[in-house]
């Protein structure tokens, strides 16, 4: 028997009021590998005997994104983390990437899956993650659980690398939203070093852009929250369907990105990824969005996607 390169397939369905909405949630990363209402795709999906390309679907902890080269400081002293993005010397994605998670709780709709983070090159310190898969009647919710088990006050972020899709409407056509006016700007490594107003560039999306005309890997901040502090991103069809990434007030960062070489049956194609972050790239060394957990604490966030028709 031939084991999936993301480990255990977890299959999981909610029929609602307005029809079917399914998943398949992976074991390593505790990744999305497929959604859908009633057959509509709300995410881009991968077979079962596939690496996730691209971080598909994954969950980033205890950083998403970036560290320049791997290295920050902890208490004046310095940290070097595995490079694992030899492209640009950074160390990318966080630590459970290719790590399997362990199931808790899980019923026809709904997954709980755990990961322990131990100290390793790096990183001295040991964080219990917990991530809660929930069907909901037009999607999917996604609820984060991080606590310290070290004796020391220990940093983190998280993120998630989904990749939206709006049924089978192609990548191209289709037109991004999210109410966002401030941008960061990168280094040649893809480090933020600093930020800009996104208004008269092509980073603004707060119109609408079309993806296919976009050339993104941007990290969004100020982003307009509703009422109730939930950040949403917006990706509709020509014929007017959509998909919508919601974010609460822990995920305060959106980084969003077009892939051109995202595999697309014999070839390659365009991608587009929209990630809800607590932190932007390289938080380690900047502080930015970086919480900080003493010995026992916890912290919850959430975030989901739901169809939005026409």
């Amino acid at each position: 028997m031939t084991t999936a390169p993301t480990g255990g397939q977890y299959h999981l369905r909610h029929a609602g009021p307005d029809g079917v909405v399914e998943a398949v949630v992976t074991q390593v990363a505790a990744g999305i590998r497929q959604l859908s209402v009633n057959g509509f795709a709300l995410t881009e999906a991968f077979g079962a005997d596939e690496v996730p390309a691209g971080a598909c679907g994954i969950v980033l902890v205890p950083w998403p994104n970036r560290v320049a080269g791997g290295v920050w400081e902890h208490d004046g002293t310095a940290q070097q983390l595995d490079v694992t993005e030899p492209k640009y010397g950074n160390a990318s994605h966080g630590l459970l990437r290719y790590h399997p998670y362990r199931v808790v709780e899980q019923t026809e709709s709904s997954l709980v899956q755990e990961a322990t983070i131990y100290p390793q090159h790096g990183w001295p310190f040991v964080l219990e993650t917990r991530v809660h898969h929930e069907l909901t009647d037009d999607g999917i919710r996604v609820t984060h659980e991080v606590v310290n088990r070290s004796d020391v006050r220990a940093p983190f972020a998280v993120g998630n690398h989904p990749y939206l899709r709006a049924g089978d409407a192609p990548v191209e056509e289709l037109v991004v939203t999210l109410d966002a006016a401030t941008a960061f700007t990168t280094d040649e490594r893809k480090i933020p070093d600093g930020t800009e107003p996104v208004d008269g560039t092509p980073l603004d999306l707060r119109a609408g852009r079309v993806v296919g005309e976009s050339e993104l890997d941007t990290a969004y901040t100020d982003i307009t929250p509703d009422a109730e502090g939930v950040r949403r991103t917006i990706v509709h069809a020509p014929d007017g369907d959509g998909v919508e990434l919601w974010q609460d007030a822990s995920f305060p960062y959106a980084q969003v990105f077009t892939s051109r070489e995202y595999p697309r049956g014999d070839g390659k194609g365009l991608a587009l990824a929209v990630e809800p972050m607590t932190a932007p790239a390289n938080a380690l060394n900047s502080g930015e969005g970086l919480r900080w957990l003493e010995p026992d604490e916890s912290w919850t966030g959430s975030w989901g996607i739901r169809r939005i028709p026409s």
